[in-house]
């Protein structure tokens, strides 16, 4: 099931690194930030795409 570098050790030892670079007050400011850039890209994926070049160009009349 976990092969990889997924493995749950290997998770353990990362989670302990981070703790140790930036400690255990700075984690939720982290993590809030990345929730904040996760939900802003799922935002723009989910938003009408602009119109195409080809699009704007057939509206205007030259």
């Amino acid at each position: 099931m976990f092969s990889g570098i997924f493995q749950p050790m290997h998770l353990l030892v990362i989670l302990v690194i981070v703790m140790i670079i930036w400690g255990p007050g700075k984690l939720p400011e982290l993590g809030e930030g990345l929730a904040k850039s996760i939900k802003a890209f799922k935002k723009t994926m989910s938003d009408d795409p602009a119109p195409t070049t080809i699009e704007h160009r057939e509206g205007k009349k030259d």
